[in-house]
C-alpha cells in the first residue's frame, strides 16, 4: 500500500500566503493535506499512541519511605526504598501491545486519509462539472443569438416570420433559467468541496483550469482485485495490528499468573548513627486466577474480533472496488459513444437544418430542435465524465493510487 508519507507531521493551519485551492486537483491535494483538521487530529493521535510505547514497559516508579520511631525513650528514623520490578517478559509483552495499538492508530490515520483525498477528488469533480455544464449553456446562448439574427434578417426580407425571432427569444430565456439552476449546483458543489477540505462553507476557490486528469490504474476489474489484494489497504492492516495488540495482551493476561517480585533497602538511624540495616524481598501473590483468565480470555475474543474485522473490510472493499469500478467503466463508454459519434452527428444535423433554414428549406422549429439536441448531447457527455471521474476517484483510493 502506498506510503502517505506527505501525510505525517502535518503542522497546524496557517491560510495566510497560501494559493487558493481550485485550479487543479494538485492544489486541493495539497491544501487537503496541509490544512484538513480531521488529518491533523488524527496524526496528533497516532502520535499520541507511539508516545504509549515506551511507558507501557518501563519500570514501575520506586516508592520511598521515611518512618519515625519512638522506643523506649530513644528516638529512631527508618529510611527505606522498595522498587517492584515485573518478571517473565510482562514489560516486553506491554511494549508490544502499545507499539502494535500504535501501528493500528497510524494505519487508520492512512485509510482516513484516503477516503478524504477521495472525497476532496470527488468533491472537486462536481465544482468542475457545474462550471463545464454552465459553459455548455452558455454556448448555446450563444448559438441562439445567432440564430435570432438570422430569423430576423428573414423577416425583415419577408421570408420568414416575426415569430421565428420570438420563439429563439423564449429559448433564450428558458436556457437563462436552466443556467440559474446550474449556478445553484455550482455554489453547492463549491461548499461540498470547501468542507472536504477543511475551510469555510463561503470561502474562495480558484477557477478550475481544465478537466480534472484522473485515469483508471488497471485496465480491467480482475487487475484492480488483484491490485487490491497484493496492496494491504490501511483498514486490513488497522485490524492486523490490533488483532497482534490482542494476542500479545492475552499472553500478558497468560504471564501475569507468574509472581512479580518488589525489592527494598532499608536504614535505621537513631541518633546521628546509623546502626540498623535490611534487605527486602517481598513477592506478588496471584490470587486473582479467576480475574486473570477472564482478561485473558477478553484478549483473545478481542484478537478473533479484529480478525473477523480484517475479513469483513477485505470483502467490502472488494464490493466498494466493484461499484466504483462498474460506475467508471459505464461512464466511460457512454462518453466515447457521445463523443465519437452522437455529438458529430448532432453538430452536423444542427450545421444542415440552420443551412436549409437560411434558403427556406426547413422551418425554424426544426433548427431549434437540432439546436437542442447538439446541446444537450454535449450536456450528456460532461454528465457522463462526471461520473467517470468520480468513479476513477473512487478506484484510485481504494488502490492507493494518488499523487
Amino acid at each position: 500500500m502506498l506510503a502517505l508519507a506527505a501525510l505525517l507531521g502535518l503542522a497546524p493551519a496557517s491560510f495566510a500566503g497560501t494559493p487558493l485551492p481550485g485550479a487543479d486537483l494538485a492544489s486541493v491535494r495539497d491544501w487537503l493535506k496541509a490544512n484538513n483538521p480531521e488529518l491533523r487530529a488524527m496524526q496528533a493521535e497516532a502520535e499520541a499512541a507511539q508516545a504509549r510505547i515506551h511507558p507501557a514497559g518501563a519500570l514501575p516508579d520506586p516508592r520511598v519511605e521515611l518512618r519515625l520511631q519512638d522506643t523506649s525513650g530513644l528516638g529512631a528514623t527508618q529510611y527505606s526504598v522498595r522498587q517492584p520490578i515485573p518478571l517473565w517478559g510482562k514489560r516486553g509483552l506491554a511494549r508490544e501491545v502499545a507499539r502494535q495499538q500504535a501501528d493500528a492508530a497510524g494505519f487508520e490515520r492512512d485509510a482516513a486519509a484516503l477516503d478524504l483525498l477521495a472525497q476532496a477528488e470527488q468533491a472537486y469533480v462536481r465544482f468542475w462539472h457545474a462550471r463545464a455544464g454552465v459553459d455548455v449553456l452558455d454556448r448555446q446562448v450563444h448559438l441562439l443569438a445567432r440564430m435570432e439574427e438570422v430569423a430576423r434578417s428573414r423577416y425583415s426580407l419577408g421570408v420568414a416570420a416575426q415569430q421565428d425571432a420570438i420563439r429563439a427569444q423564449v429559448a433564450g430565456t428558458t436556457l437563462k433559467a436552466q443556467r440559474i439552476q446550474r449556478m445553484a449546483i455550482r455554489e453547492e458543489a463549491m461548499a461540498g468541496l470547501n468542507a472536504s477540505l477543511g475551510r469555510p462553507a463561503d470561502a474562495p476557490l480558484a477557477e478550475p483550469d481544465g478537466e480534472p486528469a484522473l485515469a483508471l490504474p488497471a485496465a480491467s476489474l480482475g487487475e484492480a482485485l488483484a491490485l487490491l489484494a497484493g496492496s494491504r489497504h490501511p483498514a486490513i492492516e488497522a485490524s492486523d495490528a490490533m488483532a497482534g495488540a490482542a494476542d500479545a495482551a492475552a499472553r500478558l493476561q497468560h504471564r501475569r499468573r507468574l509472581p512479580d517480585l518488589t525489592l527494598g533497602v532499608g536504614l535505621m538511624q537513631r541518633d546521628e548513627r546509623a546502626d540498623t540495616h535490611e534487605l527486602m524481598f517481598e513477592v506478588e501473590i496471584p490470587l486473582q486466577q479467576r480475574a486473570r483468565r477472564e482478561r485473558e480470555r477478553e484478549a483473545l475474543r478481542l484478537g478473533d474480533a479484529a480478525r473477523a474485522r480484517a475479513e469483513a473490510t477485505a470483502i467490502a472493499l472488494q464490493g466498494q472496488l466493484g461499484r466504483a469500478w462498474a460506475r467508471a467503466r459505464s461512464a466511460r463508454e457512454q462518453r466515447q459513444l457521445i463523443e465519437q459519434t452522437l455529438l458529430p452527428q448532432a453538430h452536423a444535423n444542427f450545421e444542415s437544418a440552420l443551412a436549409s433554414y437560411r434558403v427556406g428549406e426547413v422551418d425554424f422549429g426544426t433548427v431549434l430542435e437540432a439546436l437542442e439536441a447538439w446541446q444537450g448531447a454535449d450536456l450528456s457527455r460532461v454528465d457522463a465524465r462526471r461520473d467517470e471521474l468520480i468513479g476513477a476517484a473512487a478506484v484510485r483510493a481504494l488502490l492507493g493510487s494518488i499523487e
